[in-house]
Formats: structure tokens, sequence, C-alpha cells
């Protein structure tokens, strides 16, 4: 039982892990530290959300429905796309942490969800391919490896927001934080693109 529990742990944390646009959001509000707990939560219970859905077998409605899937990546691109017009702005007046203007916790809740539900790649990530691998546990077992990879989320997004925080004084000048903006930029403008293409 507690080597499903692990599986589903290590597996949920090799899908969570790779750096994409919600990692690169959370690790900046966490370097900001600007309503972190909030943008920690929302992503674990997405995360959650989606890990049990696909568990409960939501994943066999969304793979027969790939419409929904195109309508997410188009929806999601161009959400990134926006979002990587913002951080190149941004990163057009550098400002240290301390200078940048806060923002609403109503507004950093609003794109930790849409960076979270707007990604088709999430869902088949977590409804579908997480999904599968917990149902082929067999009934006694695939809800031990839910909570497995739904734990890995809650330690992933855990450590990378509040982690981020140790990570202020380093990034704390302006010229740092151009370049801070301008990755964030290139990856979400990539991520855009690459939803486009595939």
């Amino acid at each position: 039982m507690w080597t499903v529990g692990i599986t589903g742990l290590l597996t949920g944390l090799a899908l969570i892990v790779a750096i994409g646009a919600q990692n690169a959001f959370v690790l900046r509000q966490g370097i900001r530290r600007e309503h972190v707990g909030a943008v920690v939560a929302v992503c674990m219970a997405g995360d959650a959300l989606l890990i049990l859905g696909g568990t409960a077998g939501i994943g066999a409605l969304v793979t027969r429905f790939p419409e929904a899937l195109e309508v997410l990546r188009w929806g999601g691109a161009a959400y990134l796309l926006w979002f990587a017009v913002g951080s190149f702005m941004a990163a057009l007046k550098p400002s240290s942490l301390t200078e940048q203007p806060p923002r609403s916790k109503h507004s950093v809740v609003a794109t930790a969800v849409a960076l979270t539900f707007l990604n088709p790649h999430v869902y088949l990530d977590t409804v579908v391919l997480l999904g599968s691998l917990a149902n082929q546990q067999g009934s006694g077992t695939r809800w031990i490896f839910a909570g497995g990879a739904v734990t890995g989320s809650v330690l992933w997004f855990s450590a990378l927001g509040y982690g981020a925080r140790r990570l202020a004084g380093v990034l704390g000048s302006p010229r740092t934080w151009r370049w801070v903006d301008l990755a964030i930029g290139v990856l979400m403008l990539v991520l855009a693109i690459r939803l486009v293409v595939h």
C-alpha cells in the first residue's frame, strides 16, 4: 500500500516539477512575497481536483471530446501571449521588488486560476495520464496512488512558493528583476507558440 502511494507521489512530482507557466508564476509571486498563500492554495486545489477527477474516470470524457482541449489550447495560448507581453513591458521599466506596485489578491488569484485551467497540457498530465495510472492500480489502491500524486503537488507548490521568499534578497535589484521578467516573458512566449504549433 505504501509503495503505491510513494509511486503516485513520485509520478505526480515528475509531471508537476517541469518548468511551465504555472510554476513560473508561483515562483514570481513567492519572490515578491505577494499573496503567496492564495496562489499556492489555488495551484494545490486545482491539481487535487484534476487528479481526483481523473481517478474518478473523467479522463475518458476528456479523450472523447478533443474539441474542449482545442478551445483550451487557443485560449491558453492567447493568455500566455498576453502574460508574455506584460512581462516584457515590465522588463522595459525595471524596478526593485519593493518599488513594484502591489497587485490585488483578486487579480493574483485570477491569474493563478487562468494559468492552472487554461493549459490543455494540465488536463493531459493530471486527468488523463495520472487518472489512467491510478486506475491501473486497481479499485482497492487507485485512491492511494491519487493521494500520493496530490501529496506531491502539495509539497511542490508549498516548497516553490514559500521557498522562493529566500531568493527575494538576491533578486531584489532592478537589474536582476529585469532579467527575471525577460526570462518569464520568453518562457510564456515559448509555451504559447508550443500550444499553437502542437
